[in-house]
């Protein structure tokens, strides 16, 4: 992907750590914050990580902090918001940055709880805004949820995934703003039945969290739930239509026998790694 030149406003825990991973891929970032303390330390805390992690310590020369928000965005390809989890503070900030962002920079809002639309929804030109759901810390954990709303264009989606995706990111494009995305409704569903579990008496809290990192916990990295109902057949789920998983070919998902196998080796591979791990 051609370097693009990008803005991230907020320049505290996620803020810091999302220009890292771009500046690391090689793009011009600009990183703004109302909060002088966490603007005057980003680059120490971005070298930090970049020593720490063994990377290039030179991309932190290609992270431009300024408090002037215009002057910030003003060139921006794509502009990210990782500001506090406020409504219309966020509201406030989209109002205030489109006012200085040129007629095709995209702009994304990292927010894990709240919805894309109505952060978006005052916006003039509401095709190019979107959100980016990032994990902590953002340059260790791979996903980027690329969530649209009724009004983004095809084509900002495709390119906010190719710009992560070209920045070592695994991007997914989650269609509809639902609360939670998708990450967080999956683990908000397991706490909701770890919680269940103990509030019943049936076991103690350290045993759920036991029985999960001593079971499937260790396959989930690389065998999701689909997969591994694909894998162990999906006989009460998908029969009807003869879609059996791994056993007809097809399931959740179409898998050849090379695909099969592929999944297979690389579940046993992991669990061997988690076992030597261990010690």
């Amino acid at each position: 992907m051609v370097k693009a030149r990008i803005a991230v406003i907020g320049a505290g825990l996620m803020g810091h750590g999302i220009a890292q991973v771009f500046a690391l891929a090689g793009h011009e970032v600009s990183i703004h914050d109302s909060i002088s303390a966490n603007l005057d330390s980003a680059k120490a805390r971005i070298l930090a990580n970049l020593k720490d992690l063994g990377d290039d310590s030179s991309a932190v020369e290609r992270v431009r902090p300024t408090a002037d928000l215009a002057a910030a965005v003003r060139e921006a390809d794509y502009v990210v918001e990782a500001v506090l989890e406020d409504l219309p503070l966020k509201q406030k900030l989209f109002a205030e940055i489109e006012t200085h962002v040129r007629p095709g920079t995209i702009l994304a809002s990292n927010t894990s709880v709240i919805p894309i639309t109505k952060i978006m929804e005052g916006l003039r030109d509401r095709s190019r805004a979107l959100g980016t759901h990032w994990w902590n810390p953002p340059y260790l954990v791979p996903l980027v949820e690329v969530i649209g709303t009724q009004w983004t264009s095809p084509a900002a989606i495709d390119w906010t995934m190719a710009l992560h995706k070209a920045a070592g990111k695994m991007p997914v494009h989650v269609k509809k703003d639902v609360p939670g995305f998708v990450g967080n409704r999956l683990q908000h569903a397991l706490w909701r039945e770890a919680v269940a579990l103990v509030e019943r008496g049936i076991c103690d809290a350290e045993t759920v969290d036991t029985v999960i990192k001593a079971s499937f916990g260790r396959r989930l990295a690389v065998l999701g739930p689909l997969e591994n109902a694909d894998l162990v057949g999906t006989d009460l789920t998908l029969v009807a239509n003869g879609k059996l998983g791994f056993k007809s070919g097809e399931g959740f998902r179409p898998w050849s026998a090379q695909a099969q196998a592929a999944l297979r080796a690389k579940v046993l591979q992991h669990l061997k790694k988690a076992r030597t791990a261990d010690g």
